[in-house]
Formats: structure tokens, C-alpha cells, sequence
């Protein structure tokens, strides 16, 4: 299994990482094979699972997120996971007005901020392979 986050590169640093942290936050939710046992250091002390892949943080323009979103849902790849952030989500105060303000608007009409894809290597390097590390 390979797992990768895209975030739009015209963001802010700020949203930026409330990107990636709402969409790793919902992948260890939907993906929990990824999160490893908790461990102990050689004192006794617990560290609580962290994720047991590598997740690389790619970047895209809002333009190629959208495409790279559309490609992952019309293609139906079987086995691939696809959360996507939006720009209504982010500026929703609530989940109850997230899913009421999602709810009545179109796809063509959001705008995501980030998506985290995971599936078969093959799968997921042939939709990401060609997106550069967010720097």
C-alpha cells in the first residue's frame, strides 16, 4: 500500500498544515492499518502508534487538484481511498454546517485544498508520480 497527500502549493503555510493534519487525521480514521502498535522506550514509556508508512507530501496547483480528484472518482479505481479537504470545510465552523453547506453545493463549484489518496503502488504512482515534494 502506498499512501500520499497533495496539497495546493498557492496556499498559506498556515493552511497548509491544517490541510495535512485534517487529512491525516481522517486517513488514521479510514486507513487504521497504517497506524502502528504503541511502543515502549527502554524505560517503560508508552509512545502511542504513530503510521507505520512513509507518507509523502506532494504539491499541485488548485486547477490539478481538482483534475487529480475528478481522475481518482471517473476512473473508480477499485482498492484506492480518496479523502479531499475543501475550502468549505475549512471555513465551516461545524461539521452540521459542513455537510448542510457540501450538501447543496455542485462539485465544479469546490475548491479543494488537499486530497490523500491511498492504494497499490502501482495505482497511486501512476496518478502521483508526476508531482514534486511540497517544499
Amino acid at each position: 500500500m502506498k499512501i500520499v497527500m497533495i496539497i495546493n502549493k498557492d496556499l498559506p503555510s498556515g493552511l497548509m498544515a491544517n490541510t495535512a493534519a485534517v487529512l491525516g487525521i481522517s486517513a488514521g480514521k479510514m486507513l487504521q492499518e497504517i497506524v502502528g502498535a504503541n511502543v515502549l522506550d527502554r524505560d517503560g514509556n508508552v509512545h502511542l502508534g504513530i503510521t507505520s508508512k512513509v507518507v509523502p507530501v506532494l504539491q499541485c496547483d488548485k486547477l490539478q487538484l481538482k483534475e487529480l480528484r475528478r481522475k481518482v472518482f471517473a476512473q473508480a479505481y477499485d482498492e484506492v481511498t480518496a479523502i479531499d479537504f475543501s475550502e468549505i470545510a475549512q471555513r465551516s465552523l461545524d461539521y452540521e454546517s459542513y455537510a448542510k453547506k457540501i450538501g447543496n453545493t455542485a462539485e465544479e463549484e469546490i475548491d479543494y485544498l488537499g486530497l490523500c489518496i491511498a492504494g497499490p503502488l502501482k495505482k497511486i504512482s501512476k496518478l502521483t508520480g508526476n508531482l514534486p515534494l511540497l517544499r
